[in-house]
């Protein structure tokens, strides 16, 4: 999206330096990486800089309003309320659209945004792998409000390990050597000292949490989480001492409420020139006239399972009046192709990581991803077999 940036950047790219990029990771992890990392990072020239930080600050005027857990109390589902909820969550993940406008300028459009981790841990790592490898400029940079990755993971670290000693903090995940992020834990094991920890793993003392580690039962003290229902819900014969919404005597570090709080049922709650409208299926007494115009999701689905991007009439009427509550209707976003690459054009997304530790009032922009795609939607469903998709991350004009 920076003419001159990208033009250099894609006469030094070529598909020898491509596999040399991903050999590195392959050298440093070994078979870890298991999603695809995009041939590109994302240039994001300072307009759209501009307009990612001003949407950024509406839909953060919205979660941190004094009544917002009350407005968001209907967003966690019956069944996974998970005791001991803090005042904010710690992670905050905000995903926009590079659209244009009808003058032809960038502008960015909110898909979704989530009160839970994102890829904390690879996203300095792979931001320097790429700063190594090709051409980027200096004056670009990959971070907000700090100057450096080893003041960004100091950052996190503090935010994480708090007070503790790094082995009485857990990455809690269900299965973390399967998981397609796994390198993103390994990663984050090493800069913090926070490893992770299987569900399946975890001895339930009373109120008091353990794990084995080298022989020895360790009490866990705080958790990262990493874990959501959804992932759980498919192993349904899964036994385990921990159950997720046990009241046990744990800091959360991400409280598990907050990824439904803060996610698709946040949407209608929020007004910005840089949010499409939405609404709750179960709150409209008719729907909007241009229907074809709007995209149906599921509220309580994730990774985009569920998404149904053409709806008529008879679509919405045959959903049963019960189960209308569990979904959104949300204006579509036209992804504008932005990313010249050798053999055309690719649309790419944007997500900003804020951390928000919990004596703040209000989360701090530290990094972002970005995700690139040649497909009708951003997921790697939609991308199989195609190049210069995957994910990334932007290096920012300020």
């Amino acid at each position: 999206m920076i003419q001159p940036v990208r033009q250099a950047y894609n006469q030094a790219f070529s598909p020898e330096r491509y596999r040399a990029f991903l050999d590195k990771i392959e050298a440093d992890f070994p078979g870890q990486l298991d999603f695809r990392v995009a041939e590109t990072p994302v240039f994001v020239p300072k307009v759209l800089t501009d307009k990612l930080l001003q949407a950024c600050d509406d839909i953060i005027s919205v979660i941190t309003r004094d009544d917002f857990k009350v407005l968001t109390e209907q967003a966690i589902p019956v069944g996974q309320r998970v005791p001991n909820e803090d005042n904010h969550t710690q992670f905050l993940a905000v995903d926009f659209a590079v659209c244009t406008d009808e003058s032809g300028e960038l502008l960015p459009q909110l898909i979704e945004l989530q009160g839970f981790p994102s890829l904390y841990g690879f996203q300095p790592y792979v931001a320097d792998l790429f700063s190594a490898t090709y051409p980027v400029p200096a004056n670009l940079s990959h971070l907000f409000n700090v100057g450096t990755n080893a003041s960004y993971l100091e950052r996190l670290r503090d935010m994480l390990v708090g007070d503790c000693q790094p082995e009485q903090v857990i990455l809690l995940e269900i299965y973390p050597e399967k998981q397609k992020t796994r390198i993103d834990f390994v990663l984050t094991e090493k800069y913090t000292g926070v490893g992770p920890v299987c569900i399946t793993k975890i001895r339930k003392d009373g109120r008091t949490l353990f794990y084995e580690k080298d022989g020895r039962q360790v009490r866990i003290k705080r958790i990262y989480n990493r874990l959501i229902f959804d992932d759980l819900q498919n192993f349904p014969d899964l036994k385990t001492d921990f159950q997720l919404t046990d009241d046990v005597d744990v800091e959360w570090v991400g409280h598990p409420n907050w990824f439904f709080r803060i996610s698709k049922y946040t949407l209608p709650l929020l007004k910005s020139p840089y949010v499409p409208t939405s609404y709750y299926l179960s709150e409209l007494n008719e729907y909007p006239a241009d229907l074809e115009n709007y995209v149906l999701k599921p509220l309580f689905s994730f990774a985009g399972s569920g998404v149904k991007l053409n709806i008529t009439a008879a679509d919405l009427d045959a959903i049963p009046v019960e189960q209308r509550t569990g979904y959104l209707l949300q204006r579509k976003v036209k992804y504008e192709p932005v990313i010249q690459s050798p053999d055309g054009l690719v649309k790419c997304e944007i997500r900003m990581l804020f951390i928000w530790p919990k004596p703040d009032a209000k989360p701090t922009l530290l990094t972002n991803l970005s995700r690139l795609s040649r497909g009708e939607m951003i997921g790697v469903n939609f991308n199989k077999n195609k190049d210069w998709v995957g994910g990334s991350v932007c290096f920012f004009e300020k």
